[in-house]
């Protein structure tokens, strides 16, 4: 007898948990991922960014101009181990609008990006990525993207023993 009474309640239960649900489905969604638009900005940026390669000894004489930033946007573990000297870091995964703008509130300001494939390091911090995901790639389409077309990106894989660009190391105590 008390199995007979809970299956109408198990049954009213479900049907106004499914009408619910089904109200919340007619709801508007928003769209919060566009994959086609994201290829289709990094397509279009293939010209512009091949001309904002730049070379060693180009890299260095930017960086000392005040208006120019050095954007690192490793971990911040990597960072803190090794960096381009003055570079400033803020971690690719937290890039918004707002956080953007308190590294660089100016986006007309000259930003140079450099990441791992940079580099030819045993530091585990500077180990390559493979050359399709460099980091460089797609912080350079995401600054794009947010408005900040002054970028500038190092080419070239240099010796970190060898570099003419200057790094800080973490020493070990």
């Amino acid at each position: 007898m008390k199995t007979i009474k809970i299956i109408p309640i198990l049954t009213i239960l479900i049907l106004s948990m499914s009408f619910g649900c089904a109200q919340e489905t007619e709801e508007l969604t928003i769209e919060k991922v566009d994959y086609v638009g994201f290829a289709e900005l990094s397509d279009s940026l293939i010209a512009y960014r091949e001309k904002r390669l730049i070379d060693e000894n180009t890299f260095n004489t930017y960086r000392k101009d005040t208006k120019t930033i050095i954007l690192d946007t490793r971990s911040k573990k990597a960072f803190d181990e090794i960096h381009i000297k003055g570079a400033v870091h803020l971690n690719f995964s937290d890039f918004t609008e707002e956080k953007l703008k308190t590294v660089i509130p100016d986006n007309t300001t000259r930003i140079l990006i450099y990441c791992n494939n940079n580099f030819d390091s045993k530091k585990p911090s500077l180990l390559d990525k493979s050359f399709r995901l460099a980091l460089n790639i797609p912080t350079f389409i995401n600054l794009y993207g947010y408005g900040y077309k002054n970028i500038y990106e190092l080419e070239g894989y240099l010796k970190e023993e060898e570099t003419k660009i200057p790094l800080e190391v973490k020493t070990e105590k």
